[in-house]
């Protein structure tokens, strides 16, 4: 048999660019990364003798490598470990508990908004007691849970108006399936003006153009609200309120 040969430590810098944890995720995404790489992340940098996800291998197999024990650890019990100072260990149990509270609020941050009355309550407390007219847009996946609502603009007593390059540019960049237009009427007559009727009329073909539906149109007027939808008014059948 030959000599053996030595095999000297490597820093996580000395590896291959594609088995670095910072360059797979930009390359690979987040979801490919193992426990232990996502964690060295978080860690950054090791000892002279480890590197860092070698490090959070041995974090990990202390824990069984169960990522809900590892989120009850404090900072001063992953202090324990060589290699991991009171930055690090904040670190990690900051990213713990950013973990912990995601699933609370996924339901009270993304409402399934399926007909005109979810949508009336939730977009009335942007639009209820304004002096003036505003003009929002909420947008929805396939599966008519929210992605996020936006001021569009502001007009004047009786009216407003709604770029269309705004209002697309929006659902573009958050690649909407669908979106719902939302204004007020100060007056607390909820009837649509022809106004009204016109510009919804031509957000509807922008959005056919592009594969974004309008689902609904709703005018908020105090205590209560008109929908383009409700009313037959989009002029064809709408998914919201088939729903």
């Amino acid at each position: 048999m030959g000599n053996r040969v030595e095999v000297p430590h490597l820093r996580m810098q000395d590896w291959a660019k594609a088995d670095r944890p910072r360059e797979k995720l930009m390359q690979k995404g987040s979801t490919v990364l193992t426990d232990a790489e996502l964690l060295g992340i978080l860690i950054g940098s090791g000892t002279s003798k480890v590197s860092a996800v070698n490090l959070a291998q041995l974090i990990l197999k202390h824990y069984d490598n169960n990522l809900n024990l590892l989120a009850k650890c404090s900072v001063k019990e992953l202090q324990r470990f060589k290699g991991i100072g009171e930055a690090k260990a904040i670190a990690i149990v900051g990213a713990m508990e950013l973990g912990r509270r995601r699933p609370d609020q996924a339901t009270s941050l993304r409402p399934r908004l399926c007909d005109s009355s979810s949508v009336y309550h939730f977009i009335r407390s942007e639009l209820l007691d304004k002096p003036i007219e505003e003009f929002w847009i909420i947008l929805i996946n396939r599966a008519n849970y929210l992605i996020k609502k936006q001021f569009i603009s502001s007009g004047g007593l009786t009216t407003t108006s709604a770029d269309p390059k705004i209002v697309f540019k929006a659902a573009l960049d958050h690649q909407t399936a669908g979106i719902i237009l939302a204004h007020n009427h100060p007056s607390g007559n909820p009837a649509p003006s022809t106004k009204d009727i016109a510009l919804t009329k031509k957000l509807i073909d922008g959005g056919e153009l592009l594969d974004i539906t309008v689902l609904d149109h709703i005018i908020v007027a105090g205590s209560t609200y008109f929908s383009f939808a409700d009313e037959k008014l989009l002029f064809r059948p709408s998914p919201i309120a088939a729903i």
